[in-house]
């Protein structure tokens, strides 16, 4: 029989979330305490650019996965998937994926964030063709995109491929 009992006490999250010091904090990839902070903070997914989106198609009646691994063991996620068209999308922050007209250059340790952002822009190019070749239609979207163009691009390739 499963207990169904959880006692926060008892678990490792009990006294909140983690502290880190300023000393442990500067020792980190981060330049200072301040950035690090920031930089945990940012999310993953549920952003405010892929929640409108999100409402959007399901206010037209769309139903999709979100955060969802389209090709098994490729550690990619897309932001929304239609599993049965094979539609994965993304949509990129202008900072984190280069955007030619939003994208900036960090004049803080430009040393680690121009490499980094090299490497997104790569991994994004290795992820649509990867994608590609297992059989998904592959849309991106920068996150200063309106939102009704970017819905109105989706609704179009999923009826397209009804």
């Amino acid at each position: 029989m499963w207990s169904t009992s959880f006692e926060l006490s008892d678990s490792k999250y009990a006294n909140g979330p983690e502290r880190v010091s300023d000393e442990q904090a500067l020792r980190s990839w981060a330049s200072t305490p301040g950035v690090r902070r920031s930089m945990l903070a940012n999310k993953r997914r549920d952003t405010r650019p892929e929640l409108a989106i999100r409402s959007a198609l399901h206010a037209r009646g769309l139903r999709y996965r979100v955060d969802f691994p389209p090709v098994r063991g490729l550690r990619r996620r897309a932001d929304i998937a239609f599993t049965r068209r094979r539609i994965a999308i993304f949509i990129d922050g202008c900072f984190w994926h280069g955007c030619p007209l939003h994208g900036t250059s960090p004049r803080r340790n430009a040393d680690y964030w121009g490499p980094k952002i090299a490497h997104n822009m790569e991994r994004d190019t290795d992820t649509n063709e990867r994608l590609a070749e297992a059989g998904w239609v592959v849309l991106r979207f920068w996150e200063h995109e309106p939102v009704d163009r970017a819905v109105a691009r989706i609704c179009a390739v999923v009826d397209a491929m009804r």
